[in-house]
Protein backbone atom coordinates (compact mmCIF):
# COMPACT_ATOMS: atom_id res chain seq x y z
CA UNK A 1 0.00 0.00 0.00
CA UNK A 2 1.25 3.50 -0.87
CA UNK A 3 1.79 5.60 2.27
CA UNK A 4 0.43 9.13 2.56
CA UNK A 5 2.93 11.97 2.44
CA UNK A 6 2.35 15.49 3.66
CA UNK A 7 4.14 18.67 4.58
CA UNK A 8 4.69 17.14 8.01
CA UNK A 9 6.65 14.34 6.30
CA UNK A 10 8.80 16.86 4.43
CA UNK A 11 6.73 16.93 1.23
CA UNK A 12 4.63 20.04 0.90
CA UNK A 13 4.06 22.67 -1.72
CA UNK A 14 7.61 23.96 -1.49
CA UNK A 15 9.04 20.59 -2.40
CA UNK A 16 6.59 20.13 -5.28
CA UNK A 17 7.49 23.56 -6.66
CA UNK A 18 11.20 22.77 -6.38
CA UNK A 19 10.67 19.51 -8.24
CA UNK A 20 8.83 21.30 -11.05
CA UNK A 21 11.55 23.97 -11.20
CA UNK A 22 14.22 21.29 -11.54
CA UNK A 23 12.26 19.93 -14.50
CA UNK A 24 12.20 23.36 -16.18
CA UNK A 25 8.58 24.15 -15.39
CA UNK A 26 6.44 26.26 -13.17
CA UNK A 27 4.30 24.15 -10.86
CA UNK A 28 0.69 23.54 -11.87
CA UNK A 29 -1.69 24.06 -8.94
CA UNK A 30 -5.21 22.83 -9.67
CA UNK A 31 -8.27 23.80 -7.64
CA UNK A 32 -11.55 21.94 -7.21
CA UNK A 33 -14.14 22.27 -4.44
CA UNK A 34 -14.59 19.24 -2.20
CA UNK A 35 -18.06 17.72 -2.36
CA UNK A 36 -19.02 18.92 -5.85
CA UNK A 37 -20.97 17.45 -7.51
CA UNK A 38 -20.70 14.84 -4.75
CA UNK A 39 -17.96 13.81 -2.36
CA UNK A 40 -17.05 10.72 -4.41
CA UNK A 41 -17.18 12.63 -7.69
CA UNK A 42 -14.94 15.38 -6.33
CA UNK A 43 -12.35 12.83 -5.20
CA UNK A 44 -12.45 11.13 -8.60
CA UNK A 45 -12.11 14.53 -10.32
CA UNK A 46 -9.03 15.37 -8.24
CA UNK A 47 -7.54 12.01 -9.19
CA UNK A 48 -8.04 12.97 -12.84
CA UNK A 49 -6.13 16.20 -12.21
CA UNK A 50 -3.31 14.22 -10.63
CA UNK A 51 -3.19 11.79 -13.56
CA UNK A 52 -3.07 14.78 -15.90
CA UNK A 53 0.02 16.11 -14.16
CA UNK A 54 -1.10 18.61 -11.51
CA UNK A 55 1.80 19.21 -9.13
CA UNK A 56 -0.38 20.40 -6.25
CA UNK A 57 -4.09 19.97 -5.58
CA UNK A 58 -5.89 22.94 -4.05
CA UNK A 59 -8.96 21.39 -2.44
CA UNK A 60 -11.66 23.90 -1.60
CA UNK A 61 -13.67 23.64 1.61
CA UNK A 62 -17.21 24.78 0.73
CA UNK A 63 -18.36 27.76 2.79
CA UNK A 64 -21.66 29.61 2.93
CA UNK A 65 -20.17 33.09 2.42
CA UNK A 66 -17.47 32.71 -0.25
CA UNK A 67 -16.62 36.39 -0.64
CA UNK A 68 -13.63 35.86 -2.95
CA UNK A 69 -15.26 33.27 -5.22
CA UNK A 70 -16.70 34.19 -8.59
CA UNK A 71 -19.93 32.75 -10.02
CA UNK A 72 -18.53 29.44 -11.30
CA UNK A 73 -16.94 28.39 -8.01
CA UNK A 74 -19.67 30.06 -5.97
CA UNK A 75 -22.35 27.95 -7.64
CA UNK A 76 -20.34 24.77 -7.13
CA UNK A 77 -19.78 25.31 -3.42
CA UNK A 78 -23.45 26.25 -2.97
CA UNK A 79 -24.45 22.96 -4.55
CA UNK A 80 -21.96 21.04 -2.40
CA UNK A 81 -23.42 22.54 0.77
CA UNK A 82 -26.97 21.90 -0.41
CA UNK A 83 -26.04 18.26 -0.98
CA UNK A 84 -25.03 17.92 2.66
CA UNK A 85 -21.27 18.55 2.64
CA UNK A 86 -19.71 18.62 6.11
CA UNK A 87 -16.20 19.56 7.21
CA UNK A 88 -15.45 15.94 8.15
CA UNK A 89 -15.94 15.10 4.47
CA UNK A 90 -12.93 17.25 3.66
CA UNK A 91 -10.60 15.12 5.77
CA UNK A 92 -12.02 11.97 4.20
CA UNK A 93 -11.24 13.36 0.75
CA UNK A 94 -7.71 14.39 1.77
CA UNK A 95 -7.03 10.91 3.16
CA UNK A 96 -8.23 9.36 -0.11
CA UNK A 97 -6.05 11.63 -2.24
CA UNK A 98 -2.85 11.92 -0.20
CA UNK A 99 -1.43 8.48 -1.07
CA UNK A 100 -0.94 9.69 -4.67
CA UNK A 101 2.05 11.69 -3.41
CA UNK A 102 0.80 15.09 -4.59
CA UNK A 103 0.50 17.76 -1.87
CA UNK A 104 -3.09 18.56 -0.95
CA UNK A 105 -3.43 22.21 0.04
CA UNK A 106 -6.85 23.04 1.47
CA UNK A 107 -8.32 26.39 0.38
CA UNK A 108 -10.60 27.60 3.14
CA UNK A 109 -12.08 30.73 4.60
CA UNK A 110 -11.06 31.03 8.20
CA UNK A 111 -14.38 30.64 10.00
CA UNK A 112 -14.55 26.81 9.60
CA UNK A 113 -11.02 26.54 11.04
CA UNK A 114 -11.89 28.85 13.94
CA UNK A 115 -15.12 26.98 14.72
CA UNK A 116 -13.43 23.59 14.74
CA UNK A 117 -10.47 24.95 16.67
CA UNK A 118 -7.10 25.63 15.07
CA UNK A 119 -5.25 22.84 16.84
CA UNK A 120 -7.93 20.27 16.11
CA UNK A 121 -8.18 21.34 12.47
CA UNK A 122 -4.41 21.13 12.05
CA UNK A 123 -4.26 17.72 13.73
CA UNK A 124 -7.07 16.34 11.58
CA UNK A 125 -5.49 17.69 8.40
CA UNK A 126 -2.06 16.31 9.26
CA UNK A 127 -3.55 12.92 10.22
CA UNK A 128 -5.29 12.77 6.83
CA UNK A 129 -2.02 13.51 5.02
CA UNK A 130 -2.79 17.09 4.02
CA UNK A 131 -0.04 19.58 3.26
CA UNK A 132 -1.49 22.80 4.65
CA UNK A 133 -3.99 25.62 4.24
CA UNK A 134 -4.52 28.51 1.87
CA UNK A 135 -6.51 31.12 3.80
CA UNK A 136 -7.73 33.95 1.53
CA UNK A 137 -9.51 36.00 4.21
CA UNK A 138 -6.84 35.73 6.92
CA UNK A 139 -3.94 38.16 7.34
CA UNK A 140 -0.78 37.18 9.25
CA UNK A 141 -1.40 39.72 12.06
CA UNK A 142 -4.63 37.90 12.95
CA UNK A 143 -3.37 34.38 12.27
CA UNK A 144 -1.49 33.68 15.50
CA UNK A 145 -3.49 30.62 16.62
CA UNK A 146 -3.39 29.11 13.13
CA UNK A 147 0.32 29.78 12.70
CA UNK A 148 1.03 28.11 16.06
CA UNK A 149 -1.06 25.06 15.16
CA UNK A 150 0.36 24.79 11.64
CA UNK A 151 3.91 25.00 12.93
CA UNK A 152 3.20 22.32 15.54
CA UNK A 153 2.05 19.91 12.85
CA UNK A 154 4.47 20.96 10.09
CA UNK A 155 1.74 22.26 7.79
CA UNK A 156 2.08 24.82 5.01
CA UNK A 157 0.72 28.32 5.65
CA UNK A 158 -0.26 30.16 2.48
CA UNK A 159 -1.38 33.79 2.68
CA UNK A 160 -2.35 36.12 -0.16
CA UNK A 161 -0.87 39.30 -1.58
CA UNK A 162 -2.53 41.61 -4.07
CA UNK A 163 -1.43 44.27 -6.55
CA UNK A 164 -2.41 46.88 -3.96
CA UNK A 165 -0.17 45.39 -1.22
CA UNK A 166 2.47 47.90 -0.06
CA UNK A 167 6.07 46.81 0.61
CA UNK A 168 5.56 46.36 4.36
CA UNK A 169 2.55 44.11 3.73
CA UNK A 170 4.51 42.05 1.21
CA UNK A 171 7.39 41.55 3.67
CA UNK A 172 5.07 40.54 6.50
CA UNK A 173 3.11 38.11 4.34
CA UNK A 174 6.17 36.55 2.72
CA UNK A 175 7.77 35.94 6.10
CA UNK A 176 4.60 34.25 7.41
CA UNK A 177 4.18 31.86 4.48
CA UNK A 178 5.49 28.33 4.21
CA UNK A 179 5.05 26.49 0.90
CA UNK A 180 4.39 29.51 -1.29
CA UNK A 181 2.93 32.99 -1.32
CA UNK A 182 -0.30 33.31 -3.30
CA UNK A 183 -0.26 36.35 -5.60
CA UNK A 184 -3.64 37.38 -6.97
CA UNK A 185 -3.24 38.49 -10.57
CA UNK A 186 -5.91 41.16 -10.29
CA UNK A 187 -8.21 42.79 -7.79
CA UNK A 188 -11.60 41.06 -7.55
CA UNK A 189 -13.13 37.61 -7.32
CA UNK A 190 -12.06 34.39 -9.00
CA UNK A 191 -13.25 33.55 -12.49
CA UNK A 192 -12.36 33.03 -16.12
CA UNK A 193 -10.92 36.03 -17.95
CA UNK A 194 -10.00 36.59 -21.58
CA UNK A 195 -6.67 38.19 -20.68
CA UNK A 196 -4.42 38.55 -17.68
CA UNK A 197 -3.82 41.72 -15.76
CA UNK A 198 -0.51 43.44 -16.39
CA UNK A 199 -0.21 43.74 -12.61
CA UNK A 200 0.73 40.09 -12.07
CA UNK A 201 4.37 40.16 -13.18
CA UNK A 202 5.36 43.26 -11.15
CA UNK A 203 3.53 41.81 -8.12
CA UNK A 204 5.59 38.63 -8.37
CA UNK A 205 8.78 40.66 -8.67
CA UNK A 206 7.88 42.82 -5.67
CA UNK A 207 6.91 39.79 -3.58
CA UNK A 208 10.19 38.04 -4.34
CA UNK A 209 12.06 41.23 -3.44
CA UNK A 210 10.16 41.18 -0.14
CA UNK A 211 11.65 37.77 0.67
CA UNK A 212 9.21 35.19 -0.71
CA UNK A 213 10.89 31.97 -1.82
CA UNK A 214 8.01 30.78 -4.02
CA UNK A 215 5.36 33.03 -5.57
CA UNK A 216 2.42 31.43 -7.36
CA UNK A 217 -0.18 33.34 -9.35
CA UNK A 218 -3.91 32.75 -9.43
CA UNK A 219 -7.26 34.46 -10.08
CA UNK A 220 -8.19 34.64 -13.75
CA UNK A 221 -5.81 32.05 -15.22
CA UNK A 222 -7.83 29.62 -17.32
CA UNK A 223 -6.17 28.75 -20.66
CA UNK A 224 -2.89 27.15 -21.73
CA UNK A 225 -1.77 30.47 -23.23
CA UNK A 226 -2.41 32.26 -19.95
CA UNK A 227 -0.70 29.46 -18.03
CA UNK A 228 2.36 29.79 -20.26
CA UNK A 229 2.43 33.54 -19.69
CA UNK A 230 2.32 33.14 -15.92
CA UNK A 231 4.85 30.30 -15.98
CA UNK A 232 7.37 32.63 -17.63
CA UNK A 233 7.67 34.72 -14.47
CA UNK A 234 6.04 32.88 -11.52
CA UNK A 235 6.96 29.75 -9.59
CA UNK A 236 3.49 28.28 -9.92
CA UNK A 237 0.29 28.68 -11.93
CA UNK A 238 -2.99 28.40 -10.03
CA UNK A 239 -6.12 27.48 -11.99
CA UNK A 240 -9.58 26.95 -10.55
CA UNK A 241 -12.69 28.14 -12.37
CA UNK A 242 -11.68 26.52 -15.65
CA UNK A 243 -11.53 23.11 -13.94
CA UNK A 244 -14.79 23.65 -12.07
CA UNK A 245 -16.58 24.68 -15.25
CA UNK A 246 -15.39 21.55 -17.06
CA UNK A 247 -16.35 19.34 -14.12
CA UNK A 248 -19.84 20.86 -14.01
CA UNK A 249 -20.22 20.21 -17.74
CA UNK A 250 -19.03 16.61 -17.47
CA UNK A 251 -16.01 17.31 -19.68
CA UNK A 252 -12.64 15.59 -19.60
CA UNK A 253 -10.33 16.89 -16.89
CA UNK A 254 -7.27 14.71 -17.36
CA UNK A 255 -6.34 15.76 -20.89
CA UNK A 256 -7.14 19.41 -20.12
CA UNK A 257 -4.76 19.22 -17.15
CA UNK A 258 -2.09 17.61 -19.30
CA UNK A 259 -2.31 20.49 -21.77
CA UNK A 260 -1.96 23.03 -18.99
CA UNK A 261 1.02 21.18 -17.55
CA UNK A 262 2.68 21.24 -20.98
CA UNK A 263 2.11 25.00 -21.05
CA UNK A 264 4.06 25.46 -17.80
CA UNK A 265 7.34 24.40 -19.45
CA UNK A 266 9.62 27.40 -19.69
Amino acid sequence: MVQSVSAADGFGAGQAIARARAAGRAALIAYLPCGFPSLTASIDACRALIRGGADIIELGLPYSDPVMDGPVIGQAVTEALASGFRVDDLFEAVAELAPAGVPIEVMTYYNPVFRRGEERFAADLADAGGAGLITPDLIPEEAGPWITAADAFGLDKVFLVAPSSPPARLRLTASACRGFTYATSTMGVTGLRTSLSGLARPLVERTRAAGAANVCVGVGVSTPAQAAEVASFADGVIIGSAFVKRLAAGQDLESFTAGLREATIR
